[in-house]
């Protein structure tokens, strides 16, 4: 299937804008450029409230941004990790995901500041996003949540972030993971690299290039590429680990890891509702605004953390 004619006019309007890839720029002009592009101004989803949280972590503190689509209290609770290939991004990138995430599921997100490469190597994402796993299990009464009922998710980097959260918390004995919302995720490092990073190295949202430099500032020379904790798709055993919707983009480098990673975890009895979206691209469901798909596949979102989160 043709990508999607909406998805393939924003190409062409990048292109014809004429500026460098991202992944070319110094990462402050880098984060910059993705500051503009997604930050969520106008007209916001409106929720029942929004406040900013100082959650302890390793770091000292991460910020943590919760969303309440109402004022109904003891409502599941969605730890969401944003994307960007744990270099970009923000809270602000991602506000009107995680508005449209709340809504649709009638959960509360809870989107996490987590700190970045390159300034913050592996593990200390990671360890920022299992603190705030940790605390919403433990503050759901005071804050309003159901502490019975949490999930975690996220898109891309942030589907890594969350999928070794998860992988961490079962190893750790943690409390159960109601479930985990994978969009598009990295699971696998580039190299060797699956099919989809070949048909898909050139031309699209995400490319190649792009993932290595992402990768590149994560991780430090010395790193354990066989770490799960980095590439969940390294685990040993994927027994025990929260049900799973994953979706995937035929368009997109880490389709086929993505793909790959349900069917592993179905393999251990996992429950996996996969969705594969083959006329989108890596990064669509961020651009709801011009792709009418993304804004219908919220809907089936919504519908699946409702069944995982809700009473």
């Amino acid at each position: 299937m043709a990508l999607d004619p909406q998805a393939q006019a924003l190409l062409d309007a990048a292109k014809a804008a004429g500026l460098p890839p991202v992944y070319l720029l110094p990462v402050p002009q880098a984060r910059q450029r993705m500051e503009d592009a997604f930050r969520n101004p106008e007209s916001p989803l409106e929720m029942g409230s929004v406040s900013e949280i100082a959650v302890p972590s390793p770091a000292g503190s991460v910020t943590v941004r919760a969303y309440f689509p109402s004022d109904e209290p003891g409502i599941g609770c969605l730890v969401f990790v944003h994307g960007g290939g744990w270099t970009l991004n923000s809270l602000d990138t991602h506000d009107l995901l995680c508005r449209q995430l709340a809504k649709a599921g009638r959960c509360a997100v809870l989107s996490v500041d987590h700190r970045r490469a390159p300034e913050h190597k592996h593990p200390a994402a990671l360890e920022d996003v299992f603190s705030v796993l940790e605390w919403a299990f433990d503050n759901g009464d005071e804050f309003g949540w159901d502490s019975a009922r949490i999930g975690i998710g996220g898109d891309s980097s942030g589907g890594t972030l969350s999928a070794a959260a998860a992988l961490l918390n079962r190893d750790r004995g943690g409390r159960p993971v109601a479930c985990q919302l994978l969009i598009y995720p990295v699971t696998d490092y580039f190299l060797p690299g699956t099919a989809s990073y070949q048909e898909m190295a050139t031309g699209y949202s995400l490319n190649r290039d792009f993932m290595i430099w992402f990768w590149t500032n994560y991780i430090k020379n010395e790193t354990d590429l066989s770490d799960p904790y980095l590439c969940p798709l390294k685990a040993e055993d994927f027994s025990g680990l929260p049900p799973a919707l994953i979706l995937t983009a035929e368009y997109d480098p880490l389709r086929d890891e993505g793909a790959e990673y349900g069917r592993r975890l179905q393999v251990a009895g996992v429950e996996v509702k996969h969705m594969h979206f083959e006329d989108q691209m890596h990064g669509f469901m961020m651009q709801t605004r011009a792709i009418d798909r993304a804004r219908e596949a919220l809907r089936p979102i919504g519908e699946w953390l409702q069944g995982r989160l809700g009473e």
